[in-house]
């Protein structure tokens, strides 16, 4: 897990209409950079929707939102289209991204074990850095738990 205070790794990746997001695109404002598992699952979906409920409060304190999944880009067009989502959702199939910031590698579920995207976010601040990060999310309310501690970042 990367750590506050270390740089982000920069990446270029596609989003859900095919366009290329740099992190480097939002520097000087604060950027989340969540990492789910699979798009239209029941906890990404939880997730996701935080976010989007949240997201007056986001573009109100010029806080981007980026998604990251393994997941083809179809899948997440799909993903934004069935869910109204206002905000980027991109694509990392090899998992190069996620594992430049310790979310991706091998995971066991139902028995089989496999490589797979960790439920981690990190929010960037505008110089690039870490300045909050969070392990093993519970999608539950994590939208609004972000908003407050950028609050307190703030403050």
């Amino acid at each position: 897990m990367l750590s506050v205070g270390d740089e982000a790794p920069d990446f270029e990746l596609q989003d859900q209409d095919g366009e290329t997001v740099s992190l480097s695109d939002y520097r000087g404002d604060y950027v989340v950079v969540y990492f789910y598992p699979r798009a239209n699952t029941p906890g990404c979906t939880t997730e996701a929707c935080g976010f989007r409920d949240a997201w007056d409060e986001f573009e109100t304190r010029d806080v981007a939102v980026l998604g990251v999944s393994d997941d083809p880009v179809s899948d997440l067009k799909e993903f934004e289209d069935d869910h109204d989502l206002p905000f980027s959702l991109l694509s990392d199939e090899d998992g190069d991204v996620a594992s430049a910031y310790d979310s991706y590698g091998e995971k066991n579920m139902f028995g089989n074990t496999f490589d797979g995207v960790f439920r981690n976010t990190y929010v960037v601040g505008p110089e690039g850095d870490v300045v909050l990060a969070y392990e093993g999310v519970s999608p539950e309310g994590h939208a609004e738990e972000i908003l407050s501690d950028i609050e307190e970042l703030d403050a």
